[in-house]
């Protein structure tokens, strides 16, 4: 969430992406963690998955900082991610909804609101590198 120094390029991320067999890879950063991709989606989660992924930790992690700055830190955050799909190929996300559950001491619904607002629609980088039709949604809870 800092606004880019002028004159100061940016770094390219780098992932190194190996074939597991099948349609099983393992992808992370050279020399880095690594995540366990499956094409089927039976013992990891599928390409697609791991977009709705991206995304929803992406808007997290801004939610997180937005509210601590406002003195309101998280206790607990869950999300709950719905990607709907066309029926064409190819079979790219049409919609997304983020059913975000929050809780923290202090913590105010229409302020939780305006921080995912901020992170999806300003910050996020994995959103802004989505289509523009992609219609995105989201909800909040609260809890104590």
């Amino acid at each position: 969430m800092t606004a880019p120094v002028a004159g100061v390029r940016a770094k390219p991320s780098l992932i190194h992406v190996t074939w597991a067999g099948g349609h099983q890879f393992d992808a992370g950063r050279p020399g880095g963690p690594t995540a366990h991709i499956d094409g089927d989606g039976k013992t990891a989660q599928s390409p697609p998955e791991t977009l709705l992924t991206a995304l929803a930790t992406c808007v997290s992690y801004d939610v997180i900082d937005i509210l601590a700055k406002q003195r309101t830190p998280i206790s607990a955050l869950e999300i709950d991610v719905v990607g709907e799909r066309v029926d064409t190929v190819p079979r790219r996300y049409k919609h997304i909804t983020m059913n975000f559950r929050i809780g923290g001491a202090g913590i105010e619904k229409e302020k939780a609101l305006r921080a995912i607002e901020l992170s999806a629609n300003k910050y996020c980088s994995v959103r802004e590198t989505l289509r523009p039709d992609l219609q995105i949604e989201w909800t909040v809870e609260i809890a104590e």
